[in-house]
């Protein structure tokens, strides 16, 4: 039988997130996880929950006022939604829309976005994507201007991660 759902770590840089991808797709039986994730007092985690070659489930989660740069996946169709906090999300002409919990947005390949976790309380996201990297050309990310932009780098705004002691989401 299946084991029981368990807490899923972050991964800290882009390689760690794409490693965890490339390991859980290669399971090829059903499995279960957990949307448990530890809150932030700063900065941005993702954890990665589930994976095969065409879909990825990421658990996001963003410090008050956490944010990124505008870029667009040139591969990959991919949708947020919001379990706790709210995010404004931009287009790339500073067209907004603020989004809260139980609300979401699609996002298909190629487009330009952004976004801010606009609540006091942390931001704490499902992502939904595909394919995973596997399958993706490279680069999966790209910056207005069309070139590379990592998703852990300062120019998309990373900052330190500052874990909140003893506090999580799903708990």
């Amino acid at each position: 039988m299946l084991d029981s759902p368990q807490f899923t770590p972050p991964a800290m840089t882009n390689k760690e997130m794409i490693d965890q991808e490339f390991s859980l797709s290669e399971k090829k039986t059903p499995y279960v996880f957990s949307l448990k994730g530890q809150l932030l007092d700063q900065g941005r985690t993702d954890s990665v929950l589930a994976a095969t070659d065409d879909l990825t489930i990421r658990l996001k989660v963003y410090a008050s006022g956490g944010e990124n740069e505008l870029h667009a996946h040139p591969y990959e169709d991919h949708s947020f939604m919001i379990l706790q906090g709210s995010a404004k999300f931009f287009g790339p002409d500073d067209e907004a829309i603020e989004l809260g919990q139980w609300e979401g947005i699609m996002l298909p390949r190629g487009n330009l976005y952004k976004f801010f976790a606009t609540s006091e309380e942390p931001l704490v996201m499902i992502r939904v994507g595909n394919p995973n990297h596997k399958k993706q050309p490279q680069p999966t990310r790209l910056n207005a201007e069309g070139k590379e932009m990592r998703g852990d780098s300062k120019e998309n705004k990373s900052v330190e991660v500052i874990f909140r002691k003893d506090s999580f989401f799903g708990d």
